[in-house]
Protein backbone atom coordinates (compact mmCIF):
# COMPACT_ATOMS: atom_id res chain seq x y z
CA UNK A 1 0.00 0.00 0.00
CA UNK A 2 1.50 3.28 -1.07
CA UNK A 3 2.03 6.02 1.45
CA UNK A 4 2.64 9.63 0.48
CA UNK A 5 3.32 12.40 2.98
CA UNK A 6 3.31 16.04 1.91
CA UNK A 7 5.17 18.76 3.77
CA UNK A 8 6.19 22.38 3.30
CA UNK A 9 2.82 24.07 3.27
CA UNK A 10 2.13 27.29 5.11
CA UNK A 11 1.15 30.90 4.67
CA UNK A 12 2.97 33.28 2.34
CA UNK A 13 2.34 36.78 1.03
CA UNK A 14 1.06 37.54 -2.46
CA UNK A 15 4.04 37.25 -4.82
CA UNK A 16 6.00 35.02 -2.47
CA UNK A 17 7.46 31.55 -2.89
CA UNK A 18 6.97 28.19 -1.24
CA UNK A 19 8.29 24.69 -1.83
CA UNK A 20 6.40 21.49 -1.14
CA UNK A 21 7.81 18.00 -0.70
CA UNK A 22 6.18 14.61 -0.89
CA UNK A 23 7.96 11.61 0.59
CA UNK A 24 6.86 8.23 -0.67
CA UNK A 25 7.03 4.69 0.71
CA UNK A 26 5.37 1.34 0.10
CA UNK A 27 5.81 1.23 -3.69
CA UNK A 28 8.53 1.63 -6.29
CA UNK A 29 8.61 5.39 -6.68
CA UNK A 30 10.55 5.35 -9.95
CA UNK A 31 7.88 3.16 -11.55
CA UNK A 32 5.15 5.79 -11.25
CA UNK A 33 4.26 9.05 -12.94
CA UNK A 34 3.79 11.56 -10.13
CA UNK A 35 1.51 14.55 -9.87
CA UNK A 36 0.37 17.43 -7.72
CA UNK A 37 -3.28 18.36 -7.36
CA UNK A 38 -4.98 21.06 -5.33
CA UNK A 39 -8.40 21.69 -3.88
CA UNK A 40 -9.40 25.30 -3.37
CA UNK A 41 -12.05 26.21 -0.78
CA UNK A 42 -15.36 24.99 -2.12
CA UNK A 43 -13.73 23.56 -5.23
CA UNK A 44 -12.78 20.27 -6.76
CA UNK A 45 -9.41 18.52 -6.53
CA UNK A 46 -7.77 19.77 -9.73
CA UNK A 47 -4.59 18.81 -11.51
CA UNK A 48 -1.63 21.19 -11.10
CA UNK A 49 1.53 19.50 -12.37
CA UNK A 50 2.89 16.10 -13.33
CA UNK A 51 6.26 14.52 -14.02
CA UNK A 52 7.38 11.41 -15.86
CA UNK A 53 8.94 8.41 -14.14
CA UNK A 54 12.49 9.49 -14.94
CA UNK A 55 11.87 13.18 -14.33
CA UNK A 56 12.68 14.14 -17.90
CA UNK A 57 9.21 15.41 -18.80
CA UNK A 58 6.93 17.69 -16.81
CA UNK A 59 3.48 19.04 -17.61
CA UNK A 60 1.35 21.73 -16.01
CA UNK A 61 -2.06 23.31 -15.94
CA UNK A 62 -1.93 26.62 -17.82
CA UNK A 63 -2.54 28.76 -14.74
CA UNK A 64 0.76 27.75 -13.11
CA UNK A 65 3.05 27.52 -16.13
CA UNK A 66 6.14 29.66 -15.64
CA UNK A 67 5.48 29.98 -11.90
CA UNK A 68 5.55 26.38 -10.59
CA UNK A 69 8.20 23.72 -11.14
CA UNK A 70 7.73 20.05 -10.41
CA UNK A 71 10.73 17.81 -9.86
CA UNK A 72 11.61 14.47 -8.33
CA UNK A 73 14.54 12.66 -6.77
CA UNK A 74 14.11 8.93 -7.35
CA UNK A 75 17.06 8.13 -5.07
CA UNK A 76 15.27 9.85 -2.20
CA UNK A 77 11.73 8.74 -3.10
CA UNK A 78 10.71 12.39 -3.00
CA UNK A 79 8.59 14.63 -5.19
CA UNK A 80 8.83 18.42 -5.10
CA UNK A 81 6.78 21.42 -6.15
CA UNK A 82 8.52 24.77 -6.19
CA UNK A 83 6.03 27.63 -6.37
CA UNK A 84 6.99 31.20 -7.24
CA UNK A 85 4.96 34.39 -7.78
CA UNK A 86 2.15 32.95 -5.69
CA UNK A 87 -1.30 34.48 -6.00
CA UNK A 88 -4.24 34.44 -3.59
CA UNK A 89 -6.03 32.12 -6.01
CA UNK A 90 -3.28 29.54 -5.43
CA UNK A 91 -4.64 29.09 -1.91
CA UNK A 92 -5.60 25.44 -1.60
CA UNK A 93 -4.83 22.10 -0.05
CA UNK A 94 -2.11 20.54 -2.17
CA UNK A 95 -1.94 16.78 -2.70
CA UNK A 96 0.69 14.56 -4.26
CA UNK A 97 -0.39 11.46 -6.12
CA UNK A 98 1.02 8.48 -8.02
CA UNK A 99 -0.15 7.11 -11.35
CA UNK A 100 0.56 4.06 -13.50
CA UNK A 101 -1.13 5.64 -16.52
CA UNK A 102 0.83 6.17 -19.71
CA UNK A 103 1.46 9.59 -21.15
CA UNK A 104 0.60 12.70 -19.13
CA UNK A 105 -2.26 11.82 -16.78
CA UNK A 106 -4.27 14.81 -15.57
CA UNK A 107 -7.44 13.21 -14.24
CA UNK A 108 -8.00 12.26 -10.60
CA UNK A 109 -9.07 8.73 -11.49
CA UNK A 110 -5.77 8.11 -13.23
CA UNK A 111 -3.95 8.31 -9.90
CA UNK A 112 -4.07 5.41 -7.46
CA UNK A 113 -2.10 6.57 -4.44
CA UNK A 114 -2.72 9.88 -2.67
CA UNK A 115 -1.30 11.85 0.22
CA UNK A 116 -3.43 13.58 2.82
CA UNK A 117 -2.51 17.06 1.63
CA UNK A 118 -0.83 20.18 2.93
CA UNK A 119 -2.41 23.62 3.21
CA UNK A 120 -1.01 26.55 1.23
CA UNK A 121 -2.43 29.97 1.99
CA UNK A 122 -1.48 33.07 -0.01
CA UNK A 123 -2.40 36.28 1.75
CA UNK A 124 -3.23 39.35 -0.31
Amino acid sequence: QGQLVESGGGEVQDGGSLSLSCTVSGFTFSGFVMGWFRRSPGGERDFVAGISKDGATSFYVDSVKGRFTISRDNAKNTLYLHMNSLLPEDTAVYYCAASLSKGQPKLRNQYIYWGLGTQVTVAS
